[in-house]
């Protein structure tokens, strides 16, 4: 069911209601004493007292800025009712104590924000009793220890709250958590999502460490300067996110946390609650309302109408242990600009289109070069990967806003490897690695390059250009073992009809092009046009259902090959197309000489020049 199909999504009176659409299903999963909310009976790593307190704590991202703009919504009895039984440690829904690193901080804050922005629907009516059990359960957040990434910022929104109602807190402890925070920062208005300087640059960044930061800046009281700094990292990052964004609102599937959804545009709503005019009103608006739209359209919700944990469908494969049947929403923190007053400039705006943008943006910080394949309507951005415990999410070689991307499934052999936009290198055939941990990476004019070792023995240098409507990877594979490999382009939705005739796939000696109704992909050696080498065969992959984020049944055109222990040069053409796209094929690169691999686009200039052998740290482009 879904709860939003009838709305258009227009007004500001329209987004007011979107809300209550969204939150209203989830009234039939409350506890009889209001304080637990399960939508579903799927569990995460943590207890379910906590995924219960995130369903009760979560809608508050949708439902404040909608009581502090005046909107209107029935059910605030019920939710204090819930807030009176969480925190008393005598009612048997209680959430019970939150201790290190516990995930009732990451809920507290939403409650903490609420007491900041409306306390007039969340404090004022309760009890003195019960006003002292909710600041004492929400201080034990200052007692904790908290992981050492946007997670700090959860202490700063539950200190915001408790001192807009008049509750004590560890002062000193909130300006050291504050000064913690700022030197995640690096540059261009980016952070680092954590304590080392290659920690990850995601949407973490946007839809946490600078959505806290613009809420921490209207907020707070007294401390002007770093609510200043908040606001100029916020106007520096602004240009640079637009890139994720597609003309349609989509925007790039990239990194973990995926199925919070439309927190892709929090962003963009937090400016506007921040009244900080990053870009104009009118790009802010349209990139807001169109991502909050293209999500609503998305078969996202469960036969009930709760969200459903998976990204453009419903699908656990895709998700992280730590997504409870209440993590989506999050999403509702897009919602912020619905606290503004409806003469505010961001509401009398009218939506404005994406602006020119360049075909080709480098990316330094999260080490992407983000392209715009205008003539085949292919938005995607290539990664030079980024080492963290969520493989796949990271370290592909492209994710694309239309075809998404595939982690590995449990099948043995192809099947399960996940070989999209990777090089997947096996000894058996049965049990592919990919690029996962990366030991070093380079962003060099628009080129990326990474180094990962897949075994102690296997040693692979990859780089990676644009070279619209394709891009070129080139891999050194230095090995001491024979292996075999397998290196896959975008892929591509079956859809619903497998005849014949609505399919085509072409392969053969160094090639493979699939195209379905979703669209087509195809990939290319190079190095059999090149010198005749004898290169690998073109094949299709059918990697399991409900692996790829994007959709649940997909092909992948395949390069495979073997290679005995030595070293060995792979060059390889990828393109796509939301369309037929077959023009493309006529267009790919050109290797034009193997020693030094010279790689040139269909006009012949110069996208790669590796001499060989090759010192990684000196390479031209």
């Amino acid at each position: 069911m879904d709860p939003v199909a009838d709305n258009p999504l227009e007004t500001r009176a329209d987004v007011q209601r979107a809300v209550r659409q969204l939150v209203d299903p989830l009234e039939n999963h409350r506890s009889p004493g209001g304080a637990r909310l399960k939508p579903t009976e799927t569990g995460a790593w943590f207890p379910d007292v906590a995924a219960e307190l995130e369903g009760f704590a979560r809608p508050l991202w949708g439902l404040v800025p909608l009581a502090a703009g005046g909107g209107e919504f029935d059910g605030w009895e019920r939710i204090r009712e819930g807030l009176r039984n969480g925190t008393n440690p005598d009612h048997p829904e209680y959430w019970g104590p939150a201790g290190e690193t516990s995930q009732k901080h990451v809920e507290t804050a939403a409650i903490g924000f609420g007491l900041a922005v409306v306390p007039d629907r969340l404090w004022e009516p309760l009890s003195s009793e019960t006003k002292d059990r909710v600041a004492t359960y929400l201080r034990q957040v200052d007692d904790a220890s908290l992981y050492d990434c946007n997670w700090l910022f959860f202490r700063i929104l539950v200190h915001l709250g408790l001192e807009a109602v008049g509750e004590d807190y560890d002062r000193e402890l909130s300006e050291e958590t504050l000064d913690r925070l700022e030197s995640l920062a690096t540059t261009d208005g980016w952070y680092a999502d954590g304590p080392n300087a290659d920690s990850a640059r995601d949407y973490y960044v946007p839809w946490a460490i600078h959505t806290y930061g613009l809420i921490y800046a209207t907020l707070v009281d007294g401390d002007s300067e770093r609510a200043d700094r908040f606001r100029e990292r916020a106007v520096d990052f602004a240009p640079q996110f637009r890139h994720w964004f597609r003309a349609d609102g989509a925007a790039l599937p990239y990194g973990r946390s995926l199925t919070y959804r439309f927190a892709q545009t929090a962003f963009w709503g937090v400016l506007a609650y921040a009244d900080c005019e990053a870009l104009p009103w009118g790009q802010l608006k349209g990139l807001w309302l169109r991502n909050l739209r293209w999500w609503l359209e998305q078969p996202i919700f469960t036969d009930g109408g709760a969200l459903s944990v998976g990204y453009r469908y419903p699908t656990l494969k895709t998700s992280e242990p730590y997504n409870s049947p209440s993590s989506p929403y999050w999403a509702l923190k897009a919602f912020l600009p619905l606290a503004l007053d409806a003469d505010h400039p961001f509401w009398r705006a009218d939506p404005e289109p994406l602006p020119d943008l360049p075909d080709q943006v480098v990316q330094s910080e999260p080490k992407l070069i983000v392209c715009r394949d205008r003539t085949a309507d292919h938005h995607y951005a290539l990664a030079a990967g980024q080492s963290t415990n969520y493989r796949e999410k990271y370290t592909k070689f492209a994710y694309s806003s239309e075809f998404g991307f595939s982690v590995r499934g449990r099948r043995p052999g192809l099947e399960g490897a996940g070989v999209d936009s990777a090089l997947a290198l096996s000894e058996d055939g049965r049990t592919y690695r990919i690029r996962e941990s990366v030991e070093e990476t380079a962003v060099r004019d628009e080129t990326l390059y990474s180094r990962w070792t897949p075994w102690d023995d296997v040693r692979v240098d990859t780089w990676l250009a644009p070279a619209s409507p394709w891009h070129v990877r080139v891999h050194r594979l230095e090995s001491d073992r024979p292996l075999r490999s397998a290196e896959g382009g975008f892929a591509l939705p079956k859809g619903d009809d497998d005849r014949p005739e609505n399919h085509e796939y072409q392969t053969g000696a160094g090639r493979a092009w699939c195209q379905t109704p979703g669209g087509t992909s195809g990939v290319r050696d190079l190095r059999i046009d090149a010198d005749g080498d004898d290169g690998r065969e073109g094949e299709t992959a059918d990697p399991e259902p409900n692996t790829n984020v994007c959709h649940s049944r997909t092909t992948v055109p395949t390069l495979v090959g073997e290679y005995e222990p030595g070293t060995h040069w792979l060059v390889t053409a990828v393109t796509a197309a939301r369309d037929e796209g077959d023009e493309q094929w006529d267009q790919a690169p050109t290797l034009e000489s193997v020693d030094p691999i010279v790689v040139t686009d269909v006009e012949g200039t110069e996208l790669l020049h590796l001499e060989r052998p090759l010192d990684p740290t000196d390479w031209s482009v």
